[in-house]
């Protein structure tokens, strides 16, 4: 164990906040202490952040490998045994059914290293196609609407500490006082500076009741409300001409979209009555400077691409991007959701951020591969199709960091899936929903038993430290991936030296729209991190992104036209009430970590369904009364919160738990036809008192 304090960053969200650890002599086995210095958070910590520590302890996270005997049932096993049994089973499939009949699932809060180390495993070792990972969940939708209209897909183009320096922010779809609590102090100060703050959710959450004013949509018509504030832009001449004309192109085909949804259309459709949308353009336009940040709410949806490339162009003819203190931003919700689609998780990407259809791409990361690159597969499935095809198409699969059973749409189903899969191997902290079905599980190191990198939701690349031993029986997935890549074939090429894997990922990555090429740890701990790209050591970094072009062929931003659609499956005499979903701010993801400390428990116990009181009313339950949702794929059922901060025709539900309250039993799998996004946020669901 480290005898000193160790600076670090915690193990959830996006924010990546500083923190430092420091060894306990007394029942523990670190404590958390402030790390006022980090210019995230400044010391602030949520619930979760301070005691990600309890976690750690022996009684509460995997020891030892764990394997499926003749009975059915999981016992401890030796890694020697356990990792041989995976190598068989990944071969024999293999063997048997093709390379494709093998994949590969990750997490996006695995470190750059690992993210790396794992897609290349997939494509060099297994030669397999089939790799995708849980971060096409979260904020893939706004990373295809980026690249659509920049060029190029970085969360934040700006740090977050311009934030409170705007003159009005567009918050839409988030609910960072639960979500990314230390982060609200920036939208307090952006108020204290005199800046406005509009928040969009069909819920008036604790971070709507922060704003200056509140939009509640019903959920699925963000796209709508965007395309008619931007048609009251038009028609009140406050599109800013020499912007478009100089820094943008298709502004003619975007403009005749939005002309196309009046306002007193997009009342209709979304429910906000037409003063509150003029009173929104005009806080907006108002303003010398302006920021639009998304988040999940207009995001996950099978229509979330298009919807944020309204709020885009609505950004772009407004002049608010490109420019100082302005422009348009995602809130990346896992911890490290953005250095783990840039560097080989995704089913269509390679290191830097390169497409793998590209052969120039193709070619580069083969050669620090040291591999044919004819030899690497094309494109795979998304994560859904991924557990879609499983049991069928894809016989066996390795899971690294994800929880599946709980997070991902259609649960059911695709708890249905894993089961009949021919092998299933999952590496994790904890035993999760997932890894209990597991033929083989593999106990892996946490945040604070290793070191590596990750990339937080501004850009800025963070180093995590080790801060303590792991137990012994526990590995690192870096050395998991090592033995099974010797264990098939492959003894050299996939080191265990975190440092070592990231130095050949700065390789890959050179030259790529993600370029890490100038970024080493050293410089990480002498900077408090370093904003990509940074293509060499002696560039600074970039923490803002597009002042002078945008990434694209031309320079130039590109509209991209848009129309409004209903959501994949709208509500009728059946099921007559919307249902979305959510988190709470003592819970994370699939609570697979979070559910296992007292403290968080203690503050959010398990599933509850938000309603109206009239629709309370309507069918007979009142506060903490069991209530059953059934949607077309299943029926969930969870104690009344009966509040008057959502809107009559939608209930919420948090996902973070298993059993007869999990929320995704209901959610509609039905894709984004661009970033292959589930629809989340929204599904036609029937509301009734259980029993």
């Amino acid at each position: 164990m480290a005898s000193t304090e160790t600076s670090t960053h915690c193990p959830y969200c996006a924010l990546q906040c500083g923190m430092k650890l420091r060894p306990v002599t007394d029942g523990g086995v670190v404590e958390v202490v402030e790390r006022t210095e980090f210019p995230v958070n400044r010391g602030a910590l949520c619930g979760k952040g301070r005691t990600a520590p309890a976690v750690l302890a022996a009684g509460v996270r995997l020891t030892g490998p764990l394997v499926r005997d003749a009975h059915g049932e999981l016992v401890p096993a030796g890694w020697d045994e356990a990792l041989e049994r995976i190598a068989d089973g990944l071969r024999g499939t293999r063997a048997e059914h093709g390379a494709d009949a093998v994949g590969v699932f990750g997490g996006g809060g695995l470190t750059n290293e690992k993210a790396y180390a794992l897609g290349k495993f997939a494509r060099v070792v297994l030669g397999t196609s089939q790799i995708d990972y849980n971060g096409r969940f979260c904020m893939s939708s706004a990373a295809a609407a980026h690249q659509r209209a920049f060029g190029l897909d970085r969360g934040l183009p700006f740090p977050l500490e311009d934030i409170p320096r705007t003159g009005c922010v567009i918050l839409v779809g988030s609910n960072l006082a639960e979500t990314m609590p230390p982060a609200l102090r920036y939208l307090t100060e952006l108020r204290e500076n005199g800046g406005r703050l509009i928040v969009i959710d069909p819920r008036r959450t604790r971070t709507a009741e922060q704003a200056d004013l509140h939009l509640a949509p019903r959920p699925g018509t963000d796209l709508a409300l965007a395309l008619g504030m931007l048609h009251l832009v038009v028609a009140d001449g406050r599109v800013d001409e020499e912007f478009v004309v100089t820094r943008t192109s298709g502004w003619d085909e975007a403009r005749a979209g939005a002309m196309a949804h009046w306002p007193e259309l997009v009342e209709r459709l979304t429910g906000v009555p037409v003063p509150q949308l003029r009173e929104a353009v005009e806080m907006f336009c108002g303003a010398e400077t302006g920021m639009v940040l998304t988040a999940r709410g207009p995001e996950q949806q099978a229509k979330g691409t298009d919807t944020v490339g309204a709020w885009i162009n609505f950004c772009l003819a407004t002049g608010r991007a490109g420019r100082p203190l302005s422009g348009y931003g995602c809130l990346t919700g896992q911890g490290n959701g953005q250095g783990g689609r840039e560097h080989g998780q995704k089913a269509d990407q390679l290191p830097g951020y390169r497409k793998l259809t590209d052969p120039a791409a193709r070619q580069h990361v083969a050669g620090v591969w040291g591999v044919d690159p004819d030899s690497l597969p094309g494109p795979g499935r998304s994560a859904y199709e991924l557990l879609d095809a499983l049991g069928r198409d894809v016989r066996s699969l390795l899971v690294m960091g994800s929880n599946p059973v709980i997070s991902a749409p259609h649960a059911g189903h695709v708890e249905e899936r894993l089961r009949s899969l021919d092998f299933l191997a999952v590496a994790d902290v904890v035993l999760s929903e997932t890894a209990a079905l597991a033929d083989v599980v593999l106990p892996v190191t946490q945040w604070a038993e290793e070191t590596g990198t990750t990339t937080n939701l501004e850009g800025r690349v963070l180093l995590r430290q080790r801060a303590v031993t792991p137990p012994e029986g526990v590995r690192s997935d870096l050395e998991v991936l090592n033995a099974l890549a010797a264990l098939l074939g492959h003894g050299k090429g996939f080191p265990a030296d975190p440092e070592e894997v990231f130095d050949e990922l700065r390789r890959a990555s050179a030259g790529g729209a993600a370029d890490y090429a100038g970024i080493t740890y050293a410089r990480i701990t002498a900077q408090d991190g370093v904003f990509w790209p940074c293509p060499d050591e002696e560039h600074a970094g970039t923490p803002r992104l597009f002042l002078e072009r945008f990434a694209t062929d031309d320079g130039r931003a590109r509209f991209v036209p848009v129309t409004h659609r209903p959501a994949a499956e709208e509500t009728d005499a059946e099921f007559p009430v919307v249902l979305t979903t959510g988190r709470v701010v003592s819970q994370y993801q699939s609570g697979a970590q979070t559910r296992r400390v007292a403290e968080l428990n203690a503050a959010a116990p398990g599933p509850f369904v938000e309603l109206h009181p009239r629709l309370a009313e309507r069918i007979g339950v009142a506060e903490g009364d069991t209530v059953a949702v059934t949607s077309r794929r299943g029926r969930a059922v969870a104690p009344a919160r009966i509040t008057s901060a959502i809107r009559q025709d939608t209930v919420f539900m948090p996902f973070h738990w298993p059993g007869e309250g999990r929320a995704n039993t209901l959610t509609n799998p039905a894709l984004d036809p661009v970033s292959r996004m589930p629809e989340f946020k929204v599904c036609a669901v029937r509301v009734e008192a259980a029993g």
